[in-house]
């Protein structure tokens, strides 16, 4: 199977169960952004975190595979063999929030992105994840999505925020706090 098909050479992409839409339509950019956050995990992981973050960062990456592929798949499609983002999914991130915060200190400031090398690439997954969000926010105003793409990518930004706060603890690295001038 050769990896290029010459099909999106007029500004056109297939949806996963069917269909055809511009490669500037919403739906694209929601799930492009979704791919582009994964490959930040990723950049994050060859940057050697903790066993423990490294772990629930490969999690959080095949979920991110399956909301992509939710995203390119419109609901009325005929795609039972698409895994759709669940309930479940977002109550992991909510209890990794809360088992990751039990080992953090309670925040009394905004703090800077940066730290270890591997908290910085998640702080800027996170940046990432909160544009996902938005575009995923615009999609959703003109079409069905399913119901927990938007929970999921909202508590994500809310995990990868714990989390590189706790890959910086991990590495023994001091958070740096935003000061007022």
């Amino acid at each position: 199977m050769k990896i290029y098909t010459r099909t999106g050479d007029a500004g056109g992409t297939a949806l996963f169960a069917g269909g055809r839409v511009a490669k500037h339509h919403a739906r694209v950019e929601a799930y492009g952004t979704i791919d582009e956050l994964n490959s930040v995990l990723g950049l994050a992981r060859a940057s050697k975190p903790s066993r423990q973050v490294d772990a629930w960062l490969e999690k959080a990456q095949n979920q991110l595979f399956h909301l992509g592929a939710d995203l390119a798949t419109p609901l009325d499609a005929k795609a039972d063999w698409i895994t759709r983002v669940s309930k479940a999914d977002v109550e992991w991130l909510e209890r990794s929030i809360d088992q990751m915060s039990q080992d953090l200190a309670p925040l009394s400031n905004f703090i800077l992105p940066g730290g270890a090398p591997a908290a910085a690439q998640i702080q800027l997954a996170r940046a990432v994840c909160r544009r996902a969000e938005r575009l995923i926010v615009k999609l959703a105003e003109s079409e069905d999505i399913s119901e927990h793409a938007l929970p999921y990518v909202n508590r994500l930004s809310d995990w990868l925020f714990t989390l590189a706060r706790y890959e910086n603890r991990q590495a023994g690295e001091a958070e740096s706090k935003w000061r007022l001038r």
